[in-house]
């Protein structure tokens, strides 16, 4: 007879209890894998190691709660025979498994009750591997180590219960000796858990993503005797000079212990012999006379080597440098350095956080060649090969705990009252981050899951001389619990100092921490005498779309003020996912809500200096130029003076290239220029450029600091700095005169024909629109040009200027044309004075527009435009002033002098170098963000000539000084897109669908600048467009 009564769960699951972290792990140690020789050991060959892979293909079954996963699967005789291949390392949601991905940046997924998760949507798979013991490790302790797990697990192996761990970018480590068969088959059973306990701090800015994502091991440990663990550090004297090499090891068993160090070349430095009898710890000292430091600019390594019984054998690079906060500053071998920094997340379009060692190396190289020097990793634990990498290509780390509640700030928002809402934001900012802190943060009863990351962190990353700060999390608030984190690494290890954000007053960290600050805020932080601990920006210049704008003013503060040191840029990379539209099949990289997911934080996932495939986009230029290690000072024609901004090391490693470039389109004149011997950091040195006088057309001399040498990452003439020096001042380019009369004629009503000998112009007097312009029979416009200030929000507009275009309703802003006059003043000129009122609807402000339109009979027609802003409800700012027009499809050839190739912008530009540029077709102009929006601009152009092979039109800006003409800078924009299109499209495959085969030319008085407003300052006003009266002038020349 069934039982009458019951209760289910008959217990608190492992996955909802806080009470249970793991079962079963062992300690966590360092980092290392243990070979059979010295030999193999210094190949760092794992494949040689007594580490063996179980990564590959998995059977899996996916259920969407733990109590339907399947009962029994982990006993060796379970029928599988229906179940799935599932690719480990690899993320479930990508395989085709389960809801799909889902996104959020801050909100939680999940309704929030800590510790507790749902029983009935968690979802869960079950993961089945078959494998033998290799026969190298038979006989040994075998380990079955898991690399990094989402979001928690339990393990059998032969059907026994073996384990359960938490902490998904965490490394855990089983001890499975007992549970192996080790001649036979042998079954390992995992199952993991979406959401546990342990989710609450896991809440990155980030996909949610399950399953076993990194690498799956069988480790073999000596059995009797056997190094467990190991723990290093350097010690300069006060000259920073010799060095002490500090050695801890943790042991089991008894034997003879050799520890050797030897340089790059392996020859040896120094060793220690030792026997050891059941001691549990040892701590072993090496001197080194006057070893080669370790920098990000100068990694030079070597190799320590310690061996137990001449049969096991470890070796790891090891960097001789010294961290230490000195004369309130962070300094490396007694120096201070500045951080040129990126955040990186574990990112793939394809395996999401399973990231390939290949993909994950060219990351780095990417970095390399675009002058970045330091890398936080945001905001876990990185694969822990990553680490090697830095260690090899010279990279600061600052090296992240896996530890994030940004949500619980989401409850203490909602719950503010009126009053508290009213606050300014920073003092709104700490009630709510006190509040949302009282759930997990400064919680006792968290303290030791707390506790726990900063031990997986430490324990298993502290051989890397790359990582220079451990950083204790990131948007968790602050209170008892990161206290309790702080004070267990610096017990466990004081060689580097910590970071941590929230410690916005920075009571216990080692410096003070700031995302997106404005530029004004830092410099009055560096100007604050009061301040004893430096600053650091963990986040800044969030390259979200296009963008970031106004990079360069930070990085001058960094070099004007000590204690400023620097930043990293958020983000390295989009995290879009590759995906297909299942209607057209188009691919497209996918955001929040492209999976159908609720909650979702949409585009706030696409914020990367390169794109979704990690290929770079104009912010990671922009930025290359900006942190440049050599930079211009002082631009003089002759004598132009630079500054060396490495830490360590002087120029002797570059040349210097120059090339002379003109309005004209002759070929550039090249040459090479001494630098000065021995230029020291800091120090500044002047070059001896070419004598260029004499020239009548604006003349540049390009400058380029090569390397002179190939690295093992970098090729030789690899270009590390440019500068550009200018000679002379634009100047207009010629407007073609004539004698000859203009014919004008009103051929139907509302119609003026004018005609010239190369000409023909059609003109709308009831519209006040240039209808048709005809060169001999060639038709020169598709469509009239028209005043515009409407631009595509880019992501950094939407929340701030953005935000005020659409609340003043700019978008839908059109002219009315209010009257036309024409008169013909003399023979050769024709003159149409147009009155239009740009305005929207439902509200009162307008923009009062006069365009005048003079045609000449030399076939020029200039186009002068005068605004004047009106009325209540203006916007602030302006997204651009100027024309737009449409050409037909056939002027596909653009050529320009001007800042180029690529696209910029007022405050993003300096990549960019004056020059003379073409394009053969105007589709090789364009940018396509990952999200559409405003791109593809040109600014500081002299002139711009557009060609369809036989014709041409040249346009030019005029400033007028009295009966004086000027050249005036533009910008411009030509694509086969209007900007309205761009700005409805959510997808480029959905953008191309609206492409026409027109070619939309913007020609621009001004443009507004792109800052960083999407998670950060707005754009500054000395970049902005501020809504104030204009004028400008126009010439389009036909040829």
């Amino acid at each position: 007879m069934a039982s009458a009564s019951g209760v289910h769960p008959a217990e608190v699951p492992d996955w909802s209890n806080l009470n249970v972290l793991h079962t079963n792990t062992l300690p966590p140690r360092s980092y290392f894998h243990v070979f059979s020789s010295e030999d193999d050991a210094l190949t760092y060959d794992v494949t040689k190691s007594t580490s063996h892979s179980l990564s590959g293909t998995w059977k899996f079954q996916h259920a969407y709660s733990p109590f339907e996963a399947p009962e029994g699967f982990e006993a060796p005789t379970f029928d599988h025979s229906s179940w799935s291949d599932i690719a480990v390392p690899g993320m479930w949601q990508l395989q085709g498994f389960g809801k799909g991905p889902q996104y959020t940046n801050v909100q939680y997924p999940i309704p929030v009750d800590p510790p507790n998760v749902s029983f009935t949507e968690n979802e869960t798979g079950s993961y089945l591997k078959n494998f033998k013991i290799p026969t190298g490790l038979k006989g040994s302790q075998i380990r079955l180590r898991f690399e990094g797990v989402d979001s928690s697990f339990h393990v059998w192996v032969n059907g026994k219960d073996v384990g359960y761990s938490q902490g998904s970018r965490n490394p855990d480590e089983f001890d499975v000796t007992a549970f192996v068969n080790q001649e036979g088959d042998n079954t390992l059973a995992v199952r993991v858990y979406q959401f546990c306990d342990g989710t609450y701090i896991e809440d990155q800015d980030q996909w949610w993503l399950s399953g076993i994502f990194r690498d799956v091991l069988l480790v073999g440990f000596h059995q009797e005797s056997r190094i467990e663990d190991l723990h290093i550090q350097t010690i300069l004297d006060s000259s920073y000079t010799n060095a002490e090499l500090k050695i801890k090891l943790n042991l089991a068993g008894s034997g003879n212990l050799r520890v050797r160090l030897l340089d790059a070349q392996k020859n040896k430095v120094g060793s220690v012999f030792a026997e050891v009898a059941n001691e549990p710890s040892l701590q072993i000292s090496i001197p080194v006379d006057n070893p080669l430091k370790w920098t990000a600019e100068s990694p030079h390594l070597y190799h320590l080597v310690v061996s137990l019984n001449s049969e096991q054998y470890i070796a790891h690079r090891v960097g001789f440098r010294q961290v230490e906060m000195k004369e309130g500053l962070i300094k490396v071998n007694g120096k201070r350095i500045v951080f040129r920094g990126v955040n990186r997340h574990e990112h793939h379009p394809q395996f999401g956080r399973a990231v390939p060692r290949e993909f994950m190396k060219q990351d780095l190289v990417t970095m390399k060649r675009h002058n970045i020097n330091a890398i936080r990793t945001s905001h876990q634990l990185n694969d822990p090969r990553l680490y090697d990498l830095a260690d090899e290509m010279g990279f600061w780390v600052m090296d992240e705990a896996d530890l994030e509640c940004h949500g619980f700030e989401c409850i203490a928002d909602a719950a503010l009252s009126v009053d508290e809402r009213a606050m300014p934001f920073r003092q709104r900012q700490l009630l709510t981050r006190a509040k949302a802190a009282e759930w997990t943060t400064n919680n006792p009863e968290w303290t030791a899951a707390y506790v726990d990351r900063a031990q997986h962190l430490v324990k298993r990353d502290q051989l890397h001389p790359s990582i220079i700060v451990w950083s204790l999390g990131n948007e968790a608030f602050f209170g008892r619990n990161f206290k309790a984190m702080y004070e267990w690494i610096k017990e466990f290890d004081d060689s580097r100092p910590i970071h941590y954000e929230a410690d916005i007053f920075a009571e216990t960290m080692d410096m003070f921490s700031r995302m997106y600050p404005p530029v004004d805020e830092i410099v009055a932080f560096a100007e604050d005498k009061s301040k004893t601990k430096p600053l650091v920006l963990c986040e800044f210049i969030h390259a979200m779309g296009n963008g970031p704008g106004n990079i360069k003013e930070y990085i001058d503060a960094f070099y004007k003020y000590p204690t400023l040191q620097g930043g990293f840029a958020w983000e390295w990379a989009n995290h879009g996912l590759l995906t297909k539209d299942k209607k057209t099949g188009d691919d497209f990289y996918a955001y929040g809500g492209d999976f159908g997911e609720v909650p979702h934080d949409s585009t706030f996932v696409m914020d990367g200096l390169v794109n979704s495939d990690h290929t770079p986009n104009a912010g990671l230029t922009e930025y290359k130029k900006a942190i440049e290690p050599v930079q211009l000072l002082e631009s003089n024609p002759k004598k132009p003076k630079f500054i060396n901004r490495y830490d360590f090391i002087n120029l002797d490693h570059l040349t210097c290239q120059y090339s002379i470039v003109s309005n004209s389109d002759a070929a550039p004149k090249t040459g090479s220029i001494d630098i000065p011997t021995g230029v020291v950091p800091g120090q500044t040195f002047e070059l001896d450029l070419p004598d260029v006088s004499g020239s009548k057309d604006e003349t540049l001399v390009n400058i380029s600091f090569q390397l002179k040498d190939k690295t093992p990452y970098l090729e030789a003439g690899f270009e590390i700095a440019t500068a550009q020096i200018p000679t002379g001042l634009y100047t207009l380019r010629t407007i073609d005169s004539s004698t000859k009369d203009l014919e004008v004629t009103t051929p139907s009503r509302n119609t003026i024909k004018i005609k010239s000998e190369k000409s023909t112009w059609t003109f709308n007097t009831l519209h006040g629109t240039l209808t048709s312009w005809l060169q001999g029979s060639t038709e020169l416009i598709s469509k009239s040009p028209a005043i515009d200030f409407f631009r595509a929000p880019t992501d950094n507009d939407i929340p701030q200027d953005g935000w005020d275009w659409k609340d003043k309703l700019l978008h839908l802003a059109k002219a009315s044309t209010r009257k036309v006059e024409w008169s013909q003043p003399s023979e050769g000129e024709f003159t149409v004075v147009v009155q239009q009122r740009v305005a929207p609807p439902v509200l009162s402000w307008s923009i009062d527009c006069t365009l005048t339109y003079r045609f000449t009979s030399s076939g020029t027609l200039t186009i002068h435009v005068a605004g004047n802003p009106n009325g209540e409800n203006l916007p602030r700012t302006l997204p651009r002033i100027g024309l737009v027009m449409e050409l037909p499809k056939q002027w596909q050839q653009a050529t320009w002098f001007g800042r180029g190739p690529g696209e910029c912008y007022r405050d993003s530009k300096l990549s960019q170098p004056i020059g003379r540029y073409s394009v053969p077709a105007i589709d090789d102009l364009w940018v396509d963000y990952e999200v559409p929006q405003e791109s593809s601009n040109r600014t500081d152009t002299r002139w711009l000539e557009l060609q369809n092979g036989e014709s041409k039109i040249v346009v030019q800006f005029l400033d007028k000084q009295g009966d004086a003409e000027t050249l005036q800078l533009f910008d411009w924009q030509a694509a086969h897109y209007r900007m309205e299109d761009v700005a409805e499209a959510k997808h480029p495959y959905e953008l191309r669908n609206l492409k026409r085969e027109e070619v939309v030319l913007r020609l621009d008085w001004k443009h507004h600048g792109l800052g960083s407003g999407s998670c950060g300052p707005r754009t500054l006003d000395e970049y902005a467009l501020l809504t104030e009266r204009f004028e400008f002038e126009v010439c389009l020349q036909g040829a």
